[in-house]
C-alpha cells in the first residue's frame, strides 16, 4: 500500500506536467511559427520480488516472475515539426516556409538563433530584421528608395528602383535545417538554439538539394497546434489524474482498515 501511494503520486505529478505542457501549447495556438511540444513518459524502476527465469525447482524455471512497478516520470518534451497552415497577408516582408527549414537570426550577443516565424521588417538602415530588431542572416540591405521588394521561392531578393527598368538583385535568403530538429532548445520569442542533440545547422537555399522547403512571400505560417487534439489530450490527462487520486484514496482507506484491526 505504501508503494501504491508513491506510484499514484508519481502519476499525478506526471499528469500535472502534461497539463502544463498542454496549457503552453494552447496559449500559443495563435503564435506564428510556433512548434507544439509533446510530453513523453517513461515507467520507473521495478521491484523484482521473483526474478523471471529464476529456478522454481531443479528442473523448472519461473515463467513470468513477480515484478511491481514504481510509477512513471516525464522523460522529454519532443518538439513536433509538422507544417502549420499558411495565412495570406500580402505583406511583402512576410515569409512562410513550405517544408523543412528555419530562418537564421543574428542575436545581439553574436549567437545565431533560428525561427519559423517569418514576420520581417526594415530598420532605419534598410536591413531586414525581425520584430525584435535582430537581423535576418545572411544580411540583406534594401535600398531606401526601393518601391517594391520581390522574394522568390528560392530565396532570391530583388528590389525595384526608380529609374531602372529591371529589378535589382540585392541578396539571397538561405535557410537552416538540423539532423534532429526535435532536439532544438526553445528560447522564447519563437526562437530556437542548437544543442548537442539537434546537431549543427545545415545551410542551403530554399528548395535546394538539402531538402529545405520553399519560401512563399506575403504569407505567414501559423502555429501547428491543433486545438481539438489538445483538448482531447487535456481530457485524457484530467481523467488519468482523477484515476491516480482514487488510488491514493483507496490506499488510504485500506490503511484505516488496518488501523481499525489493531485497536
Amino acid at each position: 500500500m505504501f508503494r501504491a501511494l508513491h506510484t499514484a503520486a508519481s502519476g499525478m505529478l506526471a499528469q500535472q506536467m502534461d497539463l502544463d505542457n498542454i496549457a503552453n501549447n494552447l496559449a500559443n495556438a495563435s503564435t506564428n511559427g510556433f512548434r507544439r511540444r509533446r510530453l513523453e513518459f517513461q515507467d520507473l524502476l521495478y521491484q523484482n520480488l521473483v526474478v523471471p527465469g529464476s529456478a522454481a525447482t531443479q528442473q523448472t524455471t519461473v515463467a513470468s516472475g513477480l515484478e511491481i512497478g514504481l510509477g512513471t516520470r516525464p522523460a522529454s518534451t519532443e518538439l513536433v515539426q509538422s507544417q502549420g497552415d499558411l495565412d495570406t497577408t500580402n505583406n511583402p516582408l512576410d515569409l512562410a516556409i513550405q517544408g523543412a527549414g528555419f530562418f537564421q537570426i543574428k542575436m545581439p550577443s553574436g549567437e545565431m538563433a533560428y525561427t519559423r516565424a517569418g514576420s520581417f521588417h526594415l530598420d532605419a538602415q534598410g536591413q531586414i530584421v525581425d520584430a525584435a530588431g535582430d537581423q535576418l542572416q545572411p544580411q540583406i540591405s534594401v535600398p531606401l528608395n526601393a518601391t517594391q521588394i520581390s522574394i522568390g521561392s528560392d530565396g532570391t531578393v530583388s528590389a525595384t528602383i526608380p529609374g531602372q527598368t529591371n529589378a535589382q538583385l540585392i541578396g539571397t535568403i538561405t535557410l537552416a535545417t538540423f539532423p534532429n530538429s526535435g532536439g532544438l532548445e526553445s528560447a522564447g520569442q519563437s526562437l530556437f538554439y542548437p544543442t548537442t542533440a539537434s546537431g549543427q545547422p545545415i545551410i542551403g537555399n530554399p528548395g535546394g538539394a538539402e531538402g529545405l522547403g520553399k519560401l512563399q512571400q506575403g504569407a505567414l505560417e501559423q502555429s501547428n497546434v491543433n486545438v481539438v487534439d489538445e483538448f482531447i489530450q487535456m481530457i485524457t490527462a484530467q481523467r488519468s489524474y482523477e484515476a491516480n487520486s482514487r488510488v491514493v484514496k483507496a490506499a488510504d482507506e485500506m490503511f484505516q482498515d488496518l488501523n481499525g484491526l489493531s485497536q
